[in-house]
């Protein structure tokens, strides 16, 4: 019997072993996880800390025992994996332990970055992992915070920034970057929504690295706040630090001789590495850029479940491919939306729409005739056609609006002369 390894579990390695099994694979399958947890979406740890969503409302594929009923595989937890010897297919573990598998899927996701001038921080907190969220969790509920500072203008930074706002602490939110989203929104659209979150009272201090933070104690060892330095000179004042600035690939378990890593582990369509029988997917890997033509790490939780199918068909032994993804995120934070579509790094005409009756923003980005990006402002119903219209576009398919499209586009506030517009230059 064939035996595969699927290390780390999260979207993509569940999505992997759901494949695998769906292929009719009846391979004796090996599951490496360093916690006992189930795999959870990390964009909604926030709404657990909020206390909008239960416990176990962050794991969406039930536990691991009605996984490993569902798909008949073994799980071993608390384990860390300490390498993958790629040439001889084999998995370390710390604990000195090695196993021989036919295919190995490594999804080990990606981890809060943190510099090296905040790790001696002991008090400050990050939000990426369950933990991470049941620290946050219950420090909010053991302590009145009167103000924080958010580092990092993220979707994950926003989304923290919004629960504390809501328990009435004042926030400060805090980038090296110019705007808020700088990778996803144009710089128009970044000021509008800065101009909103000013008007709810909260702070930004943005263009300025944060160049270190120091920590205060009282007599019993208990931190009391920060004193966080910016790059101009300054500094701000605060009870509580909140780290979101980055995540970094977790890649450490595999060797840069025996397979290609760059910012992530570089794969092929079919999720497989450079070494043979080994696969990667999530967000530890660059798949295809669609627009760039270059591999990128895409951290999207869709894109991890993608490509964790496409993997697992391969490790069965069903040929399967992924041309790739889009820049794209999608939010709801403060009683407001932001969708960005492409990267908002190309440049051409600037379209932009605003519909006061449905309360919403548009901005395309038009290159030789061609749309290669959009941000949206408050209206989602739009988003996924659009996204579909410039993934056809990309891959150089017929792609004019359906009757079905356009009455949707029309309701949710969309005039038909940019949908015409739009397919000018098909």
């Amino acid at each position: 019997m064939e035996r595969f390894a699927i290390i780390g579990f999260g979207c993509a390695g569940y999505h992997g072993l759901a494949a695998i099994r769906e292929a009719g694979c009846d391979a004796a399958i090996d599951i490496y996880s360093d916690t006992a947890l189930p795999p959870y979406n990390p964009m909604l740890t926030t709404y657990y800390t909020a206390g909008r969503l239960p416990f176990e409302g962050m794991f969406p594929f039930g536990t691991l025992e009605e996984i490993a009923g569902r798909y008949k595989a073994s799980f071993i937890t608390h384990t860390k994996v300490k390498a993958v010897n790629a040439r001889e297919k084999a998995v370390i573990t710390e604990d000195g332990q090695t196993r021989h598998y036919d295919r190995i899927l490594v999804a080990t996701g990606a981890s809060a970055f943190v510099p090296g001038s905040f790790a001696g921080l002991k008090g400050a907190f990050c939000m990426r992992t369950v933990e991470d969220a049941v620290r946050l969790h219950d420090a909010l509920a053991t302590r009145d915070y009167k103000d924080a500072v958010v580092v990092g203008a993220s979707m994950v930074g926003i989304k923290v920034a919004e629960l504390l706002h809501k328990k009435g602490i004042h926030v400060t939110l805090a980038d090296m970057a110019p705007h808020i989203f700088a990778l996803a929104a144009y710089p128009q659209v970044s000021e509008i929504i800065e101009e909103r979150i000013r008007a709810m009272g909260m702070d930004m201090a943005f263009g300025q690295a944060i160049t270190s933070a120091e920590e205060h104690v009282d007599g019993q060892g208990n931190v009391t706040g920060y004193t966080v330095h910016l790059g101009d000179g300054s500094c701000l004042e605060t009870e509580m630090l909140i780290l979101n600035i980055g995540t970094r690939a977790c890649t450490g378990i595999l060797d840069p001789d025996e397979i290609t890593i760059d910012r992530g582990i570089v794969v092929d369509e079919r999720m497989h590495t450079s070494a043979r029988d080994i696969f990667a997917a999530g967000d530890c890997c660059q798949g295809n850029n669609m627009q760039s033509g270059q591999t990128q790490i895409i951290g999207l939780w869709a894109n991890a479940g993608v490509q964790g199918r496409v993997a697992g068909r391969n490790m069965a032994g069903v040929a399967d491919g992924t041309d790739g993804n889009i820049l794209h995120n999608i939010t709801h934070f403060l009683d407001m939306d932001f969708i960005g579509l492409g990267d908002n790094r190309l440049t051409g005409d600037t379209y932009t729409y605003t519909n006061n009756n449905k309360g919403f923003y548009l901005q395309a980005v038009i290159q030789d005739g061609k749309p290669v990006g959009f941000n949206i402002l408050d209206n989602h119903g739009i988003s996924g056609i659009l996204k579909a219209h410039l993934i056809k576009l990309l891959r150089g398919e017929p792609c004019r609006f359906t009757p079905e499209q356009r009455g949707q586009l029309v309701r949710y506030g969309l005039e038909e002369s940019f949908m015409d517009y739009l397919e000018a230059a098909i």
